[in-house]
């Protein structure tokens, strides 16, 4: 059984990888090892796959074996757990989640009892156990389980409380694009309590449509049902609620580095822990450069937010995220969380009386095309023909960036180049994609 780590958790097919038997397994690895630390609770979110339903009783049956209570918490979005996991004492957390792909795939993720994603040692700790005897403790040692419904109110509430009493969404109209997934009931409730009319798009999951052709990762969706109905927002959430993507009320589609940066531009006090930004490597140069020029340093992390957060704490800085929507505003929240920060930001343009295109404005990106292609073996990307050319485009490219990445998350290698014109960048882009794809 090959489980290991990724950027974000374990994740995959649910019919060939995060199967039953895998779940039990991990569960029961990771209690042993959470135990070991103190942490005898476990509060166990999910999204609204179908396989979901499934995969939760195996978490469960592996974490009462190895003597670790389990709290069930639903449909949550996964910022939601790691809230309820850092404010409950003596409990760590986990969501059944494959975020933004699609229904076949499921995964796992852990975070500890400050709501942060595990260290690289506590990961390791627990796949050296994946593959020893499951053995469950004594009887009378034995895990209890119960529903925990208060959930989905609680973090309600929280995010309610992160937008300052002086700001009113009473006069915006704001599209919001669920992706059917784990936000579907909690973040409309959290914009019309805060008085926004909502125009909810992506909120009737079947255990099949989560991502399909909605949420973050086409925010097309939200971009047209704006302009249609004259919104001031669009707001589109991934499929567990840790990415965003806004839309303003001129159809302008504005990614993670975007929100960064009127973020860092909305922020009068730039010294101590917000003197800094954190970005990763996908992130534009024309923000690096937009970021410094606000008088702030600016720092890369590599790809996923769990990287981006350990970047903050090392600084110790509050305020960091990638291109994809992962915005972590470490002053309110542990990890990434899709509504805190759409929250933040409007609430932002609200205090600047400023529209996101007067902010924006004020920096330029570079052109950046992000390709990815699937393959069987991800090792390709260390492939010597392949490296070749990547230095032959670096050479070519005065300024401008060239990436090659294996997925974290996905069988895939994907390919990012900046180059000051769109029609360079592209065309080494796609000769680059050639390249990989002879060799898989």
């Amino acid at each position: 059984m090959n489980l290991k780590f990724g950027t974000d958790g374990i994740r995959g097919p649910v019919e060939t990888l995060i199967t039953p038997e895998a779940c039990l397994r991990i569960a029961h690895a990771t209690g042993i090892v959470m135990k070991e630390l103190g942490w005898d609770t476990v509060m166990i979110g999910k999204d609204t796959r179908v396989s979901g339903y499934m995969l939760e009783s195996a978490l469960q049956a592996g974490f009462i074996a190895s003597g670790v209570n389990v709290r069930l918490l639903g449909p949550l979005p996964t910022p939601g757990v790691a809230y309820l996991t850092k404010s409950l004492r003596n409990s760590f957390g986990v969501v059944l989640s494959a975020s933004h792909n699609d229904f076949l795939d499921n995964g796992i993720k852990i975070f500890n009892a400050d709501g942060e994603k595990l260290s690289k040692e506590l990961e390791n700790k627990i796949e050296k156990l994946l593959e020893t005897e499951l053995k469950p403790v004594k009887t009378e040692e034995l895990g209890k389980a119960r529903r925990f419904d208060e959930s989905g109110a609680r973090y309600v509430e929280f995010c309610k409380s992160t937008v300052p009493s002086t700001v009113s969404f009473s006069s915006l109209r704001i599209v919001l694009d669920c992706a059917n997934g784990a936000c579907y009931k909690v973040s409309p409730e959290v914009f019309e309590e805060l008085g926004a009319e909502i125009i909810p798009i992506g909120v009737t999951p079947d255990g099949f449509n989560i991502n399909a052709q909605c949420g973050s990762t086409y925010p097309e969706l939200v971009r047209d049902e704006v302009v249609k109905q004259r919104a001031d927002f669009g707001v589109a959430l991934d499929g567990d609620g840790d990415r965003v993507i806004i839309v303003d009320k001129e159809g302008n589609i504005l990614d993670g580095d975007d929100l960064l940066y009127i973020l860092a531009f909305s922020n009068p006090n730039r010294v101590g822990p917000w003197s800094g930004v954190v970005g990763t490597h996908m992130s534009n140069l024309g923000l690096e450069d937009g970021i410094k020029k606000l008088g702030y340093d600016f720092k890369r992390a590599d790809v996923g937010d769990k990287y981006v957060s350990k970047m903050l704490t090392k600084k110790g800085w509050l305020l960091g995220g990638e291109t994809s929507g992962h915005i972590i505003c470490k002053d309110l929240v542990s990890t990434g969380d899709g509504t805190i920060a759409a929250l933040k930001v409007i609430s932002s343009l609200l205090i600047l009386e400023k529209n996101p295109s007067e902010v924006l404005a004020n920096y330029k990106k570079m052109p950046q095309v992000n390709l990815a292609v699937a393959v069987k073996n991800k090792d390709i990307a260390n492939d010597k023909d392949l490296k070749v050319r990547i230095k032959e485009i670096e050479s070519d490219i005065t300024v401008g960036r060239v990436l090659v990445r294996a997925s974290g998350t996905e069988s895939k290698i994907r390919v990012m180049i900046e180059a000051p014109e769109e029609s360079v960048a592209t065309k080494f882009a796609n000769d680059l994609i050639n390249i990989i794809t002879s060799k898989s």
